[in-house]
Protein backbone atom coordinates (compact mmCIF):
# COMPACT_ATOMS: atom_id res chain seq x y z
CA UNK A 1 0.00 0.00 0.00
CA UNK A 2 2.82 2.36 0.74
CA UNK A 3 4.29 2.02 -2.71
CA UNK A 4 0.97 2.90 -4.34
CA UNK A 5 0.58 6.08 -2.24
CA UNK A 6 4.11 7.18 -2.99
CA UNK A 7 3.52 6.73 -6.74
CA UNK A 8 0.37 8.85 -6.55
CA UNK A 9 2.26 11.69 -4.88
CA UNK A 10 4.90 11.62 -7.61
CA UNK A 11 2.19 11.67 -10.29
CA UNK A 12 0.40 14.59 -8.59
CA UNK A 13 3.67 16.54 -8.38
CA UNK A 14 4.39 15.73 -12.03
CA UNK A 15 0.99 17.00 -13.19
CA UNK A 16 1.29 20.13 -11.02
CA UNK A 17 4.70 20.90 -12.55
CA UNK A 18 3.36 20.29 -16.08
CA UNK A 19 0.30 22.45 -15.42
CA UNK A 20 2.39 25.30 -13.98
CA UNK A 21 4.84 25.10 -16.90
CA UNK A 22 2.04 25.23 -19.48
CA UNK A 23 0.41 28.13 -17.66
CA UNK A 24 3.69 30.05 -17.59
CA UNK A 25 4.44 29.34 -21.26
CA UNK A 26 0.93 30.42 -22.22
CA UNK A 27 1.23 33.67 -20.26
CA UNK A 28 4.66 34.46 -21.69
CA UNK A 29 3.63 33.73 -25.26
CA UNK A 30 0.71 36.12 -24.86
CA UNK A 31 3.15 38.87 -23.85
CA UNK A 32 5.54 38.07 -26.66
CA UNK A 33 2.90 38.41 -29.36
CA UNK A 34 1.52 41.71 -28.08
CA UNK A 35 2.62 44.39 -30.55
CA UNK A 36 4.66 47.26 -29.14
CA UNK A 37 2.84 50.54 -28.74
CA UNK A 38 3.32 52.83 -31.74
CA UNK A 39 5.13 56.10 -31.14
CA UNK A 40 2.87 59.10 -31.47
CA UNK A 41 3.10 62.84 -31.75
CA UNK A 42 1.53 65.17 -29.20
CA UNK A 43 -0.94 67.92 -30.10
CA UNK A 44 -0.22 71.13 -28.21
CA UNK A 45 -1.76 74.60 -28.06
CA UNK A 46 -0.04 77.71 -29.37
CA UNK A 47 0.46 78.80 -25.76
CA UNK A 48 2.32 75.58 -24.98
CA UNK A 49 4.31 75.97 -28.20
CA UNK A 50 5.28 79.53 -27.25
CA UNK A 51 6.53 78.33 -23.85
CA UNK A 52 8.64 75.63 -25.50
CA UNK A 53 10.07 78.13 -27.99
CA UNK A 54 10.82 80.69 -25.28
CA UNK A 55 12.74 78.03 -23.33
CA UNK A 56 14.72 77.08 -26.46
CA UNK A 57 13.49 73.51 -26.17
CA UNK A 58 12.49 72.84 -29.76
CA UNK A 59 13.51 72.72 -33.38
CA UNK A 60 10.70 74.64 -35.13
CA UNK A 61 9.55 73.05 -38.36
CA UNK A 62 7.27 74.99 -40.73
CA UNK A 63 5.70 72.63 -43.28
CA UNK A 64 3.86 75.22 -45.41
CA UNK A 65 4.82 76.44 -48.88
CA UNK A 66 7.62 78.88 -49.60
CA UNK A 67 5.06 81.60 -50.40
CA UNK A 68 3.27 81.12 -47.07
CA UNK A 69 6.58 81.13 -45.21
CA UNK A 70 7.64 84.38 -46.92
CA UNK A 71 4.34 86.01 -45.89
CA UNK A 72 5.17 85.43 -42.21
CA UNK A 73 6.64 82.68 -40.04
CA UNK A 74 7.73 81.97 -36.49
CA UNK A 75 11.22 83.31 -35.80
CA UNK A 76 14.00 80.71 -36.14
CA UNK A 77 11.74 78.20 -37.89
CA UNK A 78 13.01 75.95 -40.66
CA UNK A 79 10.90 75.54 -43.78
CA UNK A 80 10.45 72.07 -45.20
CA UNK A 81 7.15 71.83 -47.09
CA UNK A 82 5.20 68.73 -46.09
CA UNK A 83 5.39 67.33 -49.63
CA UNK A 84 9.23 67.43 -49.42
CA UNK A 85 9.60 66.18 -45.87
CA UNK A 86 10.13 62.48 -46.61
CA UNK A 87 13.05 63.36 -48.90
CA UNK A 88 14.58 65.84 -46.43
CA UNK A 89 14.42 63.99 -43.11
CA UNK A 90 18.18 64.36 -42.74
CA UNK A 91 17.62 68.10 -42.17
CA UNK A 92 15.54 67.43 -39.04
CA UNK A 93 17.53 66.76 -35.87
CA UNK A 94 16.78 63.48 -34.11
CA UNK A 95 18.22 64.62 -30.79
CA UNK A 96 15.78 67.49 -30.17
CA UNK A 97 12.08 68.03 -29.63
CA UNK A 98 10.41 68.97 -32.91
CA UNK A 99 7.60 71.56 -33.01
CA UNK A 100 5.66 71.25 -36.28
CA UNK A 101 3.26 73.88 -37.60
CA UNK A 102 1.44 74.93 -40.75
CA UNK A 103 -1.44 77.31 -41.50
CA UNK A 104 -4.20 75.67 -39.45
CA UNK A 105 -2.88 72.30 -38.23
CA UNK A 106 -3.79 69.82 -40.98
CA UNK A 107 -0.51 69.63 -42.83
CA UNK A 108 1.46 69.72 -39.60
CA UNK A 109 -0.48 66.67 -38.36
CA UNK A 110 0.40 64.85 -41.61
CA UNK A 111 4.05 65.93 -41.26
CA UNK A 112 4.07 64.77 -37.63
CA UNK A 113 2.88 61.34 -38.79
CA UNK A 114 5.69 61.22 -41.37
CA UNK A 115 8.23 62.01 -38.66
CA UNK A 116 6.84 59.42 -36.24
CA UNK A 117 6.75 56.79 -38.99
CA UNK A 118 10.43 57.50 -39.64
CA UNK A 119 11.57 56.98 -36.07
CA UNK A 120 11.36 60.49 -34.62
CA UNK A 121 10.04 60.31 -31.07
CA UNK A 122 9.59 63.80 -29.60
CA UNK A 123 7.15 65.43 -32.01
CA UNK A 124 4.76 68.24 -31.06
CA UNK A 125 2.03 69.34 -33.47
CA UNK A 126 0.89 72.95 -32.92
CA UNK A 127 -2.91 72.88 -33.17
CA UNK A 128 -4.42 75.83 -34.99
CA UNK A 129 -1.20 76.62 -36.83
CA UNK A 130 0.09 80.09 -37.64
CA UNK A 131 -3.51 81.40 -37.78
CA UNK A 132 -4.03 80.57 -34.10
CA UNK A 133 -0.50 81.82 -33.33
CA UNK A 134 -1.19 85.28 -34.77
CA UNK A 135 -4.68 85.38 -33.23
CA UNK A 136 -3.01 84.89 -29.84
CA UNK A 137 -0.89 87.97 -30.60
CA UNK A 138 2.43 86.17 -31.00
CA UNK A 139 5.13 87.53 -33.30
CA UNK A 140 5.74 86.46 -36.87
CA UNK A 141 8.65 87.59 -39.01
CA UNK A 142 9.01 88.00 -42.77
Amino acid sequence: MRGKGKGMNIMKKFFIVVFMTLTLVSALSGCATKPPEKAQYIDISVQQAKEMIDKGEVFILDVRTQEEYNAGHIRNSTLIPVQDLSKRLNEVPRDRKILVYCRTGGRSAAASEILVNNGFTRIYNMKGGIIEWTTAGYEVVK
